[in-house]
């Protein structure tokens, strides 16, 4: 809006200044990172908008009728669950549990795979961090090579004041792919990460817990202390017997 106040948006656009500015950063990320991982950045981007969160309350229900089933029909009941769960690493950490492993190495294999993630997530960040710091420099950049030929024209009074304005968006351009852009990006996927961390470790919790054969009452107990005072006042466990009851209805 105060773009189109100040007289239209065409005065901010240049493709010279967008080649050097754009091209600039992409030039500079590709020689930093690996081209895999550059690329593997559209995809980055697509989860961090587009991937469905996991809700903590609804994983502990999830837990809690898991724990309810294994308590009344014995932990290997568990498998034919895991048809119905969607999520890869919980079906993976019930697969574990089906399979007898001990609490302490399926704990050992989840925290593995949570701190893979992690690494693969701060790559991530790291490239869109750079990208950061470079755009406003070849946006300096390309105010230097406008200013350099501004100054070859100097004698002609009427081509200065155009001159300087092309020469000073691509200072705006950097300034703005920085701070609207990348760094946003940057933050956004550093908050979907802990989000993710934060279901997995829920999740490792649960199905230790169950595993360990606890009542379903501990899970409960156990699991809410990953959440907000105000959450808890509600009983995942009746929920998660309420939805056995209703599956196996369903069943039989």
């Amino acid at each position: 809006m105060a773009i189109f106040l100040g007289g239209g948006l065409e005065t901010f656009i240049s493709i010279r200044s967008l080649m050097i500015t754009v091209g600039g950063t992409l030039a500079a990320t590709f020689i930093n990172y690996p081209l895999p991982e550059v690329l593997r950045l559209v995809t980055v981007t697509k989860k961090a908008f587009f991937n469905k969160s996991l809700i903590p309350s609804e994983i502990i229900s999830l837990l809690v009728r898991l724990a309810e089933k294994a308590r009344r029909q014995g932990i290997l009941s568990l498998e034919r669950e895991m048809e119905n769960i969607e999520d890869d690493f919980l079906k993976n950490a019930v697969q574990l549990a089906v399979d007898g492993t001990e609490p302490e190495l399926i704990r050992e294999i989840l925290a593995s795979e949570v701190s893979y993630l992690q690494e693969r997530h701060k790559l991530g960040q790291s490239i869109f961090q750079s990208m950061a710091a470079y755009a406003p420099a070849f946006g300096m950049i390309g105010t230097l090579i406008g200013l350099i030929q501004m100054l070859r024209t100097l004698n002609d009074p009427a081509s200065v004041g155009p001159g300087m304005a092309v020469a000073l968006i691509t200072t705006f351009y950097g300034a703005l792919m920085a701070n609207l852009v990348f760094l946003p990006m940057a933050g956004k996927l550093r908050t979907r990460s802990e989000q993710e961390v934060f279901i997995k470790e829920l999740i490792i919790e649960g199905i230790i817990s169950i595993q360990s054969g606890d009542n379903p009452r501990i899970v409960e107990d156990r699991l809410k202390v990953f959440l907000p005072p105000k959450i808890r006042q509600s009983s995942f466990r009746e929920q998660g017997r309420k939805s056995v009851d209703e599956r196996e209805e369903t069943e039989g």
